[in-house]
């Protein structure tokens, strides 16, 4: 049983993150995390979920929370994710990050992080869209410089950063091979979970290789699927490639 703490579990991530947890019988939700602010802090996390009443109170604190749990996950903001980072280290729990606008400083400390604790960061935590970050690579090894490169994502209107993280990954995975990033164009409209195509385009033909999320329960299950990877596993920075290379 994987002791589980998800942060922002009232958002709509942290929302379906607990559902499908519920239904895993390799988690026990343990706690949940909000904003100081927020407030849900000091309600039932069944009640805020609609599941009925767990025993167990929103906190805004992990510390409180960090000795009974094996595994965090964060879909939240850089600052509450920089701060949860710090908390798992000195506690030796494991932490799943998807939290995107993240800048160089905080990658840095969770390479640096990654050292004394195990980690699974990604900014897409779609099995599909982490496949495509490698075709999208092969692509553009394949088609050379006569084929034009530009990235296209559309997401919902609340997204706070544009380019998502996503797209940011697409374009270092072009510029690894062409040693520059394409163009990128940002959308948002609608409550559109993910869209997000890398179009080629040559004199005589268009490539376009296109990734599109039904549901936000696309990420939730990966994020599920990273946290057991890291049962068991050895301090270290992992990606979810290495947790497609277990399936």
């Amino acid at each position: 049983m994987i002791k589980l703490v998800i942060s922002g579990i009232a958002g709509r991530m942290g929302k379906r993150i607990s559902a499908l947890a519920a239904e895993d019988k390799d988690f026990a939700v343990t706690g949940g995390l909000e904003s100081e602010d927020s407030p849900f802090i000091g309600k039932d996390i069944g009640d805020v979920l609609g599941t009925g009443g767990l025993g167990k109170d929103i906190e805004s604190d992990f510390e409180k929370l960090a000795s009974d749990c094996d595994v965090v996950i964060e879909f939240t903001t850089p600052e509450a994710t920089m701060k949860h980072l710090e908390i798992a280290q000195s506690n030796n729990v494991a932490i799943v990050i998807g939290t995107t606008a993240l800048v160089s400083s905080d990658i840095d400390k969770i390479k640096t992080v990654s050292k004394k604790i195990p980690i699974v960061f990604s900014p897409n935590m779609s099995i599909g869209a982490n496949l495509l970050f490698r075709i999208t690579e092969d692509a553009s090894r394949s088609l050379g410089e006569d084929y034009e490169v530009k990235i296209l994502e559309v997401h919902h209107t609340k997204k706070k950063d544009a380019p998502s993280g996503t797209a940011k990954r697409l374009g270092e995975a072009v510029s690894k091979v062409r040693g520059k990033t394409p163009p990128i164009k940002s959308i948002r409209e609608g409550d559109i979970a993910g869209d997000h195509s890398v179009i080629f385009t040559g004199k005589y033909e268009t490539i376009e290789l296109k990734h599109s999320a039904h549901s936000r329960d696309v990420f939730a299950k990966g994020a599920l699927l990273a946290a057991k990877f890291l049962k068991g596993k050895k301090p270290g920075l992992y990606t979810m490639q290495d947790v497609i290379n277990k399936l």
